[in-house]
């Protein structure tokens, strides 16, 4: 009988949990937008992703963004040695102020 109130007991306290950290309340509003849908989704499961943003952006989009990250980087790369070529060039011709003293 101790058994069945220690587990009844953590099963309060896990209510208590998810109500406290907003869980019930998100759960409730995306099933409500489901149950309010005109045409049921045949993917119930991934209506419930999309609405509580676990689903993250779309694959495609995020593929995009690495590929334009990886661009980037190698740009930032080569002006980052352009740069360093192009001060060495102007050393030659402009020594700095440091270098006349």
């Amino acid at each position: 009988m101790t058994t069945y109130r220690a587990a009844d007991s953590k099963r309060e306290e896990f209510r208590k949990y998810l109500e406290q950290s907003g869980v019930v309340d998100a759960l409730t509003k995306v099933l409500v937008n489901l149950y309010e849908e005109p045409e049921k989704p045949s993917q119930a499961l991934e209506f419930l992703r999309q609405h509580l943003g676990a689903a993250g952006p779309e694959t495609a989009d995020v593929e995009s963004l690495r590929l334009e990250v990886s661009e980037l980087r190698g740009k930032v790369s080569q002006l980052t040695d352009e740069n360093a070529e192009l001060k060495s060039r102007l050393e030659k011709y402009e020594p700095s102020e440091e270098a006349t003293e």
